[in-house]
């Protein structure tokens, strides 16, 4: 099963409203990212990406044809280049959302992406939820209890036993 990784915006306070521009990256090969490759770029706005890749494409080209490699090993390295792009395509639209800010909020394993999206907001509406619904964080109106306020029976610890030892020996010096 594909795993996603979810991508939230930094935001100020902006919320709820957020929830709408997460995004999901699937982690694995992105066979239209190896075939289509600045395509793919263009389509994720991936600008940076893109103009690396160019940078590189160019150089293996003119590289190659300058040490008299023919057309078969341009080709092959060609090939590479894009397998290379798809294997890494997740990789390379995570970077550029940690650039823009993003943070990474949550890892999602499902087969598909509307599976993953509806995985991921159960759970976080759930944490939601519980977070504002805290009862431990109330304010009760008074201050905790303390050992030197008379009146109050926890104030004062449980008196020890007498002659009794809690361990692994009953008597103190007595052998084993």
């Amino acid at each position: 099963m594909p795993a996603f990784t979810v991508h939230a915006p930094v935001t100020n306070g902006a919320g709820i409203a957020a929830t709408e521009r997460f995004a999901f990256v699937r982690d694995g090969f992105h066979f239209w990212a190896a075939v289509l490759g600045p395509v793919w770029l263009v389509w994720y706005r991936l600008w940076l990406v893109l103009i690396g890749w160019i940078i590189v494409m160019i150089a293996v080209e003119v590289g190659l044809a300058r040490l008299g490699a023919g057309a078969a090993a341009i080709f092959l390295a060609n090939i590479l280049i894009a397998l290379l792009m798809g294997f890494e395509a997740p990789t390379l639209r995570r970077w550029t959302l940690s650039r823009r800010n993003w943070r990474q909020i949550d890892i999602v394993v499902a087969d598909d992406r509307e599976t993953a999206e509806r995985r991921f907001f159960d759970r976080w509406t759930a944490k939601q939820r519980g977070l504002s619904n805290d009862q431990t964080a109330v304010d009760r109106g008074a201050p905790p209890p303390t050992r030197d306020v008379p009146g109050q029976p926890f104030s004062r610890p449980p008196p020890l036993p007498g002659n009794e030892i809690i361990g692994l020996f009953p008597e103190p010096g007595a052998s084993r």
